[in-house]
């Protein structure tokens, strides 16, 4: 799915930081023109590319090129992570010599996976507190996580108070990260995943599947006790707590459309048996009621 950031000519990328307590779980393959870069500041991520599981810790910097296909299956609880995005306009520009020629295709030839490194503790904290710095003059940190930077289902688009300098940044960030990802080279942290894995993760991401776990495991093939066993070996996080992330993230979805569902209908447009069921879940991920959560995000 080609997602569209959504922004204006003002910007040449964008940057926020993400956090599993205030980023709602939108968990769907996409991909973007644009050059994706995360840093892990704190906690775990997971992404699924190319029918594998990549699972990168506090300190490891991850890139997206534009033709990766890529998705967040889970996150720990207390994950934070800086997520910046460059324009093809930006790199072209900022790419002269021929070290960074890997930045300027839709692919990095010979990289079957994620690019990514593990930063020396030196190297983390210096583009650490370049993303901090860049951040003075930004939207409110719980805006940019709940429209996830750029807007889900929204006409939410990225804003900063000072363009300039947000663009004369993401131009020295994108060439310091790509210096210190030659330095450190890359490392193989992937898990091949099984075709009935990846079935499961294609239906349930896209909203396809509104029947039980049973029906699901028939669909692609093998058995519940099966498909619930390696779908949280290979992915690290169970099938149950996969599908309800989804459901969460669409139940987010439908109540900021134009219309203002109800919680009761939001809740069942995104899937869940019983308002009941969508509370529990609720409140295990989020602590707080969805009326108290949902106040807080208006």
């Amino acid at each position: 799915m080609l997602e569209d950031l959504k922004l204006s000519d003002l910007y040449d990328g964008f940057l926020f930081l993400a956090e599993t307590a205030r980023n709602p779980p939108v968990l769907r393959s996409h991909r973007h023109v644009e050059l994706e870069l995360n840093l892990v500041v704190q906690g775990t991520i997971t992404y699924v590319v190319r029918g594998k599981r990549f699972t990168f810790g506090k300190r490891t910097l991850l890139w997206m090129f534009p033709a990766q296909e890529h998705e967040l299956v889970d996150r720990s609880s207390d994950a934070q992570y800086y997520v910046a995005v460059f324009k093809p306009d930006l790199i072209r520009a900022a790419c002269r010599s021929t070290q960074y020629d890997g930045l300027k295709g839709s692919n990095l030839s010979g990289v079957d996976g994620v690019l990514h490194t593990m930063l020396e503790p030196t190297a983390f904290d210096l583009v650490k507190r370049t993303m901090d710095t860049m951040m003075v003059g930004a939207l409110d940190s719980d805006l940019l996580n709940r429209e996830a930077g750029f807007g889900v289902a929204s006409t939410f688009s990225f804003e900063h108070g000072d363009p300039d300098a947000l663009n004369a940044g993401l131009r020295h960030l994108l060439l310091l990260c790509w210096r210190y990802q030659l330095a450190g080279g890359a490392s193989d942290a992937s898990v091949a995943l099984h075709p009935a894995v990846l079935k499961a993760l294609g239906v349930l991401s896209k909203g396809g599947w509104d029947g039980g776990l049973a029906g699901l495991a028939r669909h692609c093939g093998v058995s519940q006790a099966y498909l619930s066993r390696v779908f949280a070996r290979q992915t690290g996080v169970s099938l149950e707590r996969y599908r309800n992330s989804v459901r969460l993230g669409r139940f987010l979805e439908l109540c900021r459309q134009p219309g203002h569902k109800t919680m009761l209908e939001a809740a069942y447009g995104a899937g869940f048996g019983s308002y009941a069921q969508f509370y529990k879940v609720f409140i295990q991920v989020y602590g707080t009621s969805p009326a108290a959560t949902m106040k807080r995000r208006v």
